[in-house]
This record gives C-alpha cells, sequence and structure tokens, in this order.
C-alpha cells in the first residue's frame, strides 16, 4: 500500500482493502472468507445461479471463487453493471464493520482517494500500478476505480455511524 497526503494505492491480495484479503464476514446469516467471495456469490445469487453460487461458497481460494463468477449462467453484463457496485458495497461494509482492526486501517486513509492501483484492472481498478508515475494523477487514471469507490462509500457510512 503506497499512502500520499491525498492517495492510497493498494493492489496485493496481503492489503486489507483487496478483495482477496483473508477476512471472515457475515451477511444475512451466510459467512464469507473475504469481498472476493461474496462478490462471485451476489453475482451467481443475482442470475439465479445458485449451483455455481453453492461451489462458491464451497471454494476458499479467491482466484477459483473469481473462476467460478465467470461462470455464471444467465450472466446479463447491463444487470451487473447496473447493480454491482451496491452489491460490494454491502459486502465491504460488513467485511470493516465486524473486523474492527480492518476498520482502522479505513479509519487511517483519513479523506485520502482510495484507488486499486492494478495494471490488468481497469474496471475495478486503475489499469496502472502503484509505482507508474500516472498513477499519482487521477486524470490520468486508465480504469474506473470502482473498488476504491466502494471502498470511500463504505469508510463514509462506517464513520459516520
Amino acid at each position: 500500500m503506497l499512502k500520499t497526503k491525498t492517495l492510497t494505492l493498494f493492489w496485493r491480495n496481503h492489503e486489507v482493502f483487496s478483495n482477496w484479503y483473508p477476512s471472515e464476514f457475515v451477511v444475512e446469516g451466510q459467512g464469507f472468507n473475504c469481498g472476493e467471495q461474496w462478490m462471485m456469490y451476489s453475482k451467481a445469487k443475482l442470475f439465479g445461479d445458485h449451483e455455481v453460487a453453492a461451489k462458491i461458497l464451497a471454494e476458499a481460494i479467491p482466484r477459483r471463487q473469481k473462476e467460478l463468477g465467470r461462470k455464471v449462467h444467465g450472466f446479463d453484463e447491463a444487470i451487473w453493471d447496473a447493480q454491482c457496485e451496491d452489491l460490494v458495497y454491502t459486502g465491504l461494509r460488513e467485511k470493516f464493520r465486524q473486523n474492527p482492526e480492518l476498520l482502522e486501517v479505513l479509519r487511517a486513509t483519513g479523506d485520502t482517494l482510495i484507488a486499486e492501483a492494478s495494471p490488468t484492472d481497469r474496471i475495478w481498478g486503475i489499469g496502472l500500478e502503484e509505482e507508474d508515475p500516472r498513477a499519482h494523477d487521477p486524470s490520468k487514471w486508465r480504469g474506473q476505480n470502482r473498488l476504491g469507490k466502494v471502498l470511500m462509500r463504505v469508510r463514509q457510512t462506517l464513520l459516520a455511524a
């Protein structure tokens, strides 16, 4: 993680803001081992694919959870695009609410802009790694930074409570 006066950049799965970071939490009575599991499970449930949803719950490894999420039957990109940020928000809100040590890390970001500095992800990340000078200028980002936006929304909600 790289923190400047105005930015908090992360990417690696050992960093608490990563969806692959091990963090147990419960949503509506169902336990999850990381944000990725919640995200892929929510994707499967959204499209009524209960078989893949069950496989995602049974899978402990985030990379495999993501692979299963790519196999969701009935997937419609427009529907997912319209709902994915709200779904991810719900899971990450619970991840940080139920893990006080993680909430403290989120609190320590202050009012910085949080961004997933993934060079390979232009949807959930910024399409640049943190060492790239362009990563330090949001106007030069090549990605949407959806994960960062959701994390900032979670921060706002939980720190206002």
